[in-house]
């Protein structure tokens, strides 16, 4: 049987996350960076004949409903395409985090099935159908660490120097909605210059200094996040304690805070029971950049 095993789906980290406004029909306009890290999902998807989409949980059970099957049944609309697929999702990037595990998801999905039904569709065609499945898919598809702006459609590749990270998600999660509907929620940052920021990036990683770039911005979301969970005030102090200068990635309730440069671990004390707590690398490029032109 055709099949495609063990594809990566790579979270995220916001270096930061500034909103600028918001428009009339109530999206926020934002600002952010996106970051690869190697912390991966991974998915199995074999061909089936008969045009079924079903899904196995080889891990963590999910929706019924999932970005996964959403994104497989998106794809076969959009190409009238005849063939169906099984997908295996081993799911360890964990949920209302911050990380974009969902739609990463989505995005290694139609990456997978464009291959394995033969459909040859650009990246910018993918993109399209990725963005109306959730405004961070479109991003990893392109594969690049990234400038996003707009609601998260404007995407400009960035280039970051290698760093270590420890990324921390408290036992509670987020739900997005609650934070962008808060009345206390920042909506007018300043917008900033993508140049000034990949100016840094650049100059910094020629001097091989310890990057500020990793320190530009703020996360407008993080207040109100800690005030709907405060977990994350946890989090941030439990980093802060071990002398790591921390913030929330996307909104939450994962934490992150890069880790002192040296080829071995950290050293941290340890977590409280249900934290997940990993050291991570950021990545060069997505796994799976190029598999669509």
């Amino acid at each position: 049987m055709k099949a495609l095993y063990d594809l990566p789906a790579p979270a995220k980290l916001n270096l930061f996350l500034h909103i600028t406004g918001r428009r009339d029909d109530g999206y926020h306009l934002l600002q952010s960076v996106f970051m690869l890290i190697d912390w991966c999902d991974t998915l199995h998807v074999e061909l089936r004949r008969d045009g079924q989409l079903t899904r196995e949980d080889l891990t963590t059970e999910l929706p019924a409903d999932d970005l996964v099957l959403r994104a497989a049944r998106a794809l076969q609309a959009h190409t009238a395409h005849g063939q169906g697929a099984h997908i295996g999702v081993a799911k360890h990037v964990p949920a209302q985090a911050g990380m974009g595990g969902g739609s990463s998801d989505a995005a290694t999905c139609l990456l997978a099935l464009n291959r394995l039904w033969n459909l040859n569709l650009p990246l910018s065609r993918l993109a399209q159908i990725g963005l109306k499945l959730g405004a961070d898919v479109p991003f990893f598809l392109g594969g690049h660490h990234a400038w996003v702006e707009g609601i998260g459609e404007e995407i400009t590749p960035v280039t970051l120097p290698s760093a270590r990270f420890a990324v921390v998600k408290p036992t509670e999660g987020l739900d997005t909605r609650l934070i962008f509907s808060a009345d206390d929620l920042e909506r007018s940052t300043p917008v900033a210059i993508i140049s000034g920021f990949a100016a840094d990036s650049e100059q910094l990683e020629a001097q091989n200094l310890d990057n500020k770039v990793f320190d530009f911005g703020h996360n407008d979301l993080q207040p109100v996040a800690q005030r709907l969970c405060p977990a994350v005030t946890d989090a941030i102090e439990w980093l802060g304690a071990q002398g790591l200068k921390a913030r929330m990635t996307g909104s939450g309730s994962s934490v992150f805070a890069k880790l002192p440069q040296g080829p071995h671990e950290a050293e941290l004390v340890e977590a409280p029971a249900g934290w997940q707590v990993r050291q991570c690398s950021n990545l060069a490029v997505h796994p799976l950049v190029g598999w669509a032109a």
